[in-house]
């Protein structure tokens, strides 16, 4: 990859500018800056000062909980689980919602990969070399489309430098161990003369299969479809091996910046659901972002990003092409800051983003599709003393084009997709919230919100067997858009070192949009109920039979309630904080009351945060219920304790600063299972293992 031999080459002259810096002791401090939240509020903002519920995740927190995947990384906040596809793909969940309702952001700008189309699909995302998660929990269309209805997750990388850098600094981590015996590295380097800001990273990750206790079938599914051999102690197929980098160069100023980046990103990995399947994945992106502060009165900032996505991944069927999927697209966003209008403060924008799709070979199960989208938003601040109103609205005009016809070149018989066809949505969003701080250290945030979203390309489209993921999916083209009414109500506390959180929200949709089990059997040609040989192919065709999973749209209603906080108990000789954490989701169909698929149990957890001089220590249980409430077809699953250590030490080294850890997961050695999982019954997590790493910042 050109990205990474550009990254390694200019590691290794900041490597020896950082040890010549050190030896003459000219190394300038480094610059704090103030830490606000950026995401969900384009003003930015303290988190106690937010309508909508934000969480962060960064610093030691993140230095010890970074997992493999984006998915797994974040899955301990509030509110946050992971659709996990084994140990190798998986997708931010928020509040029980996913795919497409999450918008996954890098660094404010759209990830333009395809991971929202299927659970076994990847984010183009390492969490090794990132440095900060913020997290919106709830609706966030406002800034983001209809397609934030559940949530934004932006990453933060600092791969376009966004401020005046002096000197060189940089960070590098290494880690091995874990129930897939992971090895793992990662290298990120600043420099800069305080006019020019370079960045560079590179990572490499490699997996083996994953550990596991016991058998990889549930026992309610062996009970079901008994069979004479069984994978036992490991999961096949779900061994890893990823890399990427990026080079990021600005210009930066008292009151501004403009820079540009080059990142890519690699991975090959097995799919666990088929044993002879897995996916090759590349992603290559630039992106140009910029700016300017202090303007004026009347327009104070001006800010902007732009991104364009070259994605591609292969699905390899013992090692043959068996589908090959491309995602080329485009993104800007701009923002402006106005003067105060009276007492009001705010922003508005406009974002545009437009990509092409498609999926070639005999197994494509969506044709190729472009999609275009434009939007127009505002957003207004109106503090009245210890009260303060926000609100804001979006326009949106999304065209999603089918090419329709078949898939190809790899040998299909014929045309599986309807005649080629466009479908245009104008989707209208709103928001309205307070935030009351009634009382020094206590405040009450309200946020009310209704979205239109506009169906993608795979929900109105779909039709065809899906390799990896073993099932037949459908989409429906008369799909209208998904409409939604959210509220969510937080009290918030802050007091010294003491600080928490209880809220509860509600989501109701008019037609929500979601992939059920039909309970038909589909053959890979799209025969519906085929008669089996007694090998599990079609007598009449020959083709392998399917389960089907349909696109359906039902009246739903999500309701839940999260919280967590953080207590100090000790302070002398060093200091223990008490950690606690909750939270629950109910989602149904509002027109039957059956329960929707794929919805987290119950989940409550303590902790505590030991630190002291160099040595650091923590200790996290986190009890998962059972979930037996489940839609049709879905089985249930069992509760288990998630019981987690670390210890970190701060080493002594010269001109830099060095920490080991070693953290032990699933110390009670559980059969756990994500239910939250398409592949709950199939794939468990992992089992108890140990892992040590270091890492050092300059």
């Amino acid at each position: 990859m050109k990205s990474k031999k550009y990254a390694l080459a200019v590691m290794a002259a900041a490597v020896h500018a950082a040890t010549a810096q050190a030896q003459v002791g000219n190394n300038p401090a480094p610059v704090t800056l103030p830490e606000v939240v950026v995401t969900g509020n384009p003003l930015g903002s303290e988190l106690f000062e937010l309508a909508a519920p934000v969480s962060v995740l960064g610093g030691q927190q993140l230095f010890l909980q970074r997992k493999s995947t984006l998915g797994e990384t974040l899955n301990t906040l509030p509110g946050v689980s992971s659709n996990s596809f084994g140990p190798n793909a998986s997708r931010p969940v928020i509040r029980g919602l996913d795919g497409d309702r999450i918008r996954i952001l890098q660094n404010g700008a759209g990830t333009m990969d395809i991971s929202s189309l299927s659970f076994d699909h990847a984010v183009s995302i390492d969490p090794l070399v990132v440095e900060r998660a913020e997290v919106v929990r709830g609706p966030a269309a406002l800034f983001y489309g209809g397609n934030a209805v559940g949530g934004v997750v932006n990453v933060i990388d600092n791969r376009i430098p966004r401020y005046p850098l002096n000197g060189v600094s940089g960070r590098v981590e290494t880690r091995y161990g874990g129930a897939d015996r992971e090895k793992a590295t990662g290298l990120v380097f600043e420099a800069g003369n305080g006019s020019l800001a370079l960045h560079a990273d590179v990572y490499t990750r490699d997996t083996d299969d994953l550990r596991i206790k016991g058998f990889a079938r549930s026992a309610r599914l062996r009970a079901a479809d008994p069979q004479a051999v069984e994978a036992q102690g490991t999961l096949p197929n779900s061994a890893a091996k990823s890399d990427g980098g990026a080079i990021g160069l600005s210009h930066t100023w008292a009151n501004g910046y403009i820079g540009i980046s080059r990142s890519g990103f690699n991975t090959r990995y097995g799919t666990v659901a088929e044993p002879t399947v897995t996916i090759d994945m590349q992603s290559s992106r630039w992106d140009v972002a910029g700016e300017m502060r202090e303007l004026g009165s009347v327009i104070k900032a001006v800010k902007f990003k732009a991104g364009n996505t070259d994605y591609e991944h292969t699905e390899l069927d013992a090692g043959v092409p068996a589908t090959v999927f491309r995602n080329k697209g485009k993104d800007l966003h701009v923002e402006a800051t106005h003067g105060k209008l009276g007492p009001l403060q705010g922003a508005f924008g406009l974002q545009w983003s437009d990509f092409d799709f498609s999926a070639l070979g005999a197994e494509a199960f969506v044709p190729s599709t472009s999609t275009n989208a434009k939007a127009g938003f505002f957003y207004e601040e109106l503090p009245l003393g210890a009260l303060k109103l926000t609100f804001g609205g979006r326009h949106e005009r999304t065209e999603v084009s089918s090419e329709g016809g078949g898939p190809t070149p790899f040998g299909a018989a014929g045309p599986r997709f309807d005649p080629a066809q466009t479908r245009s949505f104008s989707g209208n969003s709103g928001a309205l919230g307070a935030v009351w701080s009634f009382t020094p250290g206590l405040a009450l945030a309200v946020n009310g919100a209704y979205t239109e979203r506009a169906p993608t390309y795979y929900e109105l489209y779909a039709n065809g067997p899906h390799a990896a993921t073993g099932v037949y999916e459908t989409g429906n083209a008369a799909f209208a858009k998904e409409k939604s009414k959210a509220l969510d109500i937080t009290l918030r506390m802050k007091s010294g070192k003491h600080s928490g959180s209880i809220g509860v929200f509600e989501n109701r949709f008019d037609n929500f949009i979601t992939l059920f089990n039909s309970g038909n059997t589909r053959g890979a040609d799209g025969e519906l109920n085929p008669v089996d040989a007694g090998d599990g192919t079609s007598l009449n065709t020959g083709e392998e039979i399917l389960p089907e999973f349909a696109y359906r749209a039902v009246p739903a209603r999500f309701r839940g309630v999260e919280g967590e906080g953080r207590f100090r108990v000790m302070e002398r000789g060093g200091s223990l904080d008490l950690l606690v954490n909750a939270g629950y989701v109910r989602a149904n169909d509002r027109s039957s009351g059956q329960a929707l698929p794929r919805i987290a149990p119950w989940r409550y957890g303590v902790g505590l945060d030991y630190r002291r001089d160099r040595l650091g220590a923590r200790l996290d249980a986190t009890i998962y219920s059972d979930q037996d409430r489940v839609a049709a077809g879905e089985r249930p699953t069992d509760g288990y304790t998630m019981l987690n250590a670390a210890v970190t030490y701060r080493l002594p080294a010269a001109g830099m600063r060095l920490e080991a850890f070693l953290r032990g997961v699933n110390l009670l050695n559980e059969e756990a299972r994500n239910h939250v999982s398409f592949l709950k019954d199939i794939a468990p997590l992992g089992r108890r293992s140990g892992q040590v790493g270091i890492r050092g910042q300059f």
